[in-house]
């Protein structure tokens, strides 16, 4: 019954935006209509979620297809419903922010192309995660990445985001083929394009091997690893923000379902798979925030703070397969249930601060940080939602992004005890690597929020900023609310997590304890809400006391400085500028300061940048010296068929002496 109103739900939400192309190109209806679908679709689908968890028991569906011999198979487990959700709750929220955002009547040009991808997106996100073989999966991920191409370059008359899509597009297909690789390994394997667990015995020698990195090339291009970040950043800066919202909290997930899928069919994965994985999510989780902190551009610094997360997730990912590599029941239910409620908490809060940050574009029309400045008067409303998401990515109670950290952090610390089994210390150096980029985020978000919506307006944009209407405002606080939900109820979740664990480390179902054995979610919860409710009487009061006491307001006190000026705040350059000095070694910032003065100076400028050094200084070389190796065979293209033959007839010359 659940798989059966998921693909009702997947059907509708695909086909959404197609009544959309028959109205006109200024059409509020058409714009509604294809709303109300997509919601409508997004709605089944959740309600497939539901029936599953309710009945606990998802029996597979399978369909006659005839495609290279492979059924249409598909099934919902305790995985697949983790990330099932977000897929439809953002795709609801993004669909209604849209409404206020990106407006028909203000984009004629491409208002309806949006939608109708949108719902594409959807679609082919949710058919991949309940796919039972590899060419179902393999058809809804491209679905996916292509739908989210046409997304990325909604405005693709401007140049930069027609680059940033090329950008994109070469990332996915080498993402794609990749997985190809990995799925014809697993058929030779497994003799079967079916998605299950496998018989290492027969395994060939380093077959595993090679399977591993093509996962992690495959999905860690999707999910945005560190070091194949490389499309992310500028992808999720030039998108719509409902659009960033969704790729940021849901499509990068899809590569980590991906990559946790397919280490699931290993059911004794080697002990250097872990080691692996927590690596790269140490490395990823560290450089996203230091990156993060460095940027001027609002959507940017955003987008670098998905891939810290994003090495958080696979932190948590590396813990359980560490556990499962020992046969360490708790290590397995820690490390996955830390991993996938952060990929809940992380599509929560991300999505809440990129609707946000859309908020304040929609206003001022700037995504530069320098620019903005004194928002919270005109944009209350915003600034709040804002300040939510930002306290919950930084990991702090009494919001949700804390209890996620909170579990890794016991099961990282928890390698260090010998007592309960085998034992792999090693772990628990990313405990103090969690801990680093923890205090990171938080002073990077305390530059953001202090530079955008504190202190005065730095530019004359931001002097007329107005709130976001009702329909961009409703998504954002339903997001709020959820993040305090899972803050502050935890243990009400906590059942869905072990049926992922289950799902994920089949062979130890019966041996995973219950997670309220391992951290004390119900005491957490009470602690959570009692800060919760302190800081709402504090308020409280606080309002009580300025309501009938009269205000005077003074400019701060500025060392002696009798008439301050916007110029004189701090901006999103100095404020971090001690930390881009100690991470200069990766950060490889670009600064343009003047000479030294004269002593009647006259008019300079300061200015600087942190590029993506993998981008600018890796990739992009790479492809210009392959451009102008591969021109030099231009003199082989004479036009001439007679030349043609001839290189035909010394192919087959080679080949023959070859043999």
């Amino acid at each position: 019954m659940s798989e059966v109103a998921l693909l009702w739900g997947i059907g509708i939400a695909g086909v959404s935006g197609v009544p959309g192309l028959f109205f006109g190109r200024y059409s509020f209806t058409g714009q509604c209509v294809t709303t109300a679908l997509s919601v409508a679709g997004s709605v089944l689908g959740l309600t497939g979620v539901g029936l599953y968890w309710l009945a606990a028991d998802g029996r597979p569906l399978v369909l006659p297809w005839g495609v290279l011999g492979a059924d249409f198979s598909v099934a919902i487990d305790g995985l697949s419903a983790i990330f099932l959700l977000p897929v439809f709750l953002v795709s609801i929220l993004g669909n209604i922010y849209g409404l206020g955002y990106w407006k028909q009547a203000d984009h004629p040009e491409n208002g309806r192309k949006l939608r109708l991808f949108y719902g594409v997106m959807t679609a082919g996100m949710a058919l991949l995660v309940i796919a039972h073989n590899s060419i179902l999966f393999l058809f809804g991920w491209e679905s996916m990445a292509l739908a989210a191409f046409f997304l990325v370059t909604t405005e693709d008359h401007k140049a930069e985001v027609r680059e940033v899509g090329f950008i994109y597009l070469i990332a996915t297909h080498v993402a794609t083929l990749s997985l190809f690789a990995l799925f014809a390994l697993l058929y030779v394997i497994s003799g079967s394009f079916d998605l299950v667990p496998l018989n290492e015995n027969s395994m060939p020698d380093g077959i595993s091997t090679a399977v591993l990195i093509l996962a992690l090339l495959g999905f860690g291009l999707k999910a945005g690893l560190m070091p194949l970040h490389v499309w992310l950043p500028g992808a999720h800066a030039m998108a719509p923000s409902h659009v960033s919202a969704i790729m940021s909290g849901v499509i990068i997930k899809m590569g980590i379902y991906g990559l946790a899928r397919v280490l699931s069919l290993f059911p004794h994965p080697p002990l250097l798979w872990g080691g692996v994985v927590l690596g790269l999510g140490v490395v990823s989780g560290i450089l996203g925030v230091v990156f993060a902190i460095s940027q001027h551009d609002l959507k940017r610094l955003l987008a670098y703070h998905s891939i810290e997360n994003i090495g958080i997730i696979a932190m948590g990912l590396g813990l359980a397969l560490i556990g499962r590599s020992l046969n360490r029941v708790d290590w397995i239910l820690l490390g996955l249930s830390g991993c996938l409620l952060h990929v809940w908490n992380h599509a929560l809060f991300k999505s809440l601060l990129f609707l946000s940050a859309g908020s304040v574009i929609h206003a001022v029309h700037t995504r530069e940080i320098d620019h903005l400045g004194g928002l919270a008067r005109n944009m209350p409303r915003t600034a709040l939602y804002f300040l939510i998401g930002a306290v919950a990515i930084c990991g702090l109670p009494p919001l949700n992004g804390f209890i996620s950290e909170y579990l890794i952090y016991v099961g990282l610390l928890g390698t260090l005890q010998e007592s309960g089994g085998p034992s792999f210390t090693s772990a628990a150096f990313a405990a103090p690597a969690l801990a680093l980029i923890g205090a990171l985020a938080v002073a990077c978000f305390v530059k953001v929020f202090g530079a955008v919506f504190l202190g005065q307006a730095r530019s004359a944009r931001s002097a007329p900023a107005h709130e976001a209407p009702p329909s961009m405002l409703l998504p954002m606080a339903a997001l709020s609310v959820c993040c305090f939900f899972i803050g502050l109820v935890p243990g009400f979740i906590a059942p869905l997590f072990e049926q992922a664990a289950a799902a994920w480390a089949p062979e130890l179902r019966d041996a995973l304890p219950p997670l309220s054995t391992l951290v004390p979610l119900g005491r957490i919860g009470v602690m959570a809400a009692a800060l919760f409710a302190a800081l709402f009487l504090g308020s409280l009061l606080l309002w009580a006391r300025l309501r009938n006491t009269s205000v005077v307001r003074h400019v701060t006190w500025g060392c002696g400085y009798a008439a301050a000026t916007p110029r004189m705040q701090y901006t999103s350059s100095s404020f971090a500028q001690i930390l881009v000095g100690l991470f200069r070694w990766v950060l490889r910032p670009r600064i343009q300061k003047p000479a030294p003065l004269p002593l009647f100076p006259k008019a300079t400028s300061f200015h600087s940048e942190v590029p993506d050094v993998v981008l600018n200084e890796v990739v992009l070389p790479a492809f210009h010296l392959n451009a102008r190796v591969y021109a030099w065979f231009r003199i082989f293209q004479q036009g001439s068929i007679q030349a043609y033959l001839l290189y035909i007839f010394l192919t087959l010359l080679v080949l023959l002496f070859w043999r």
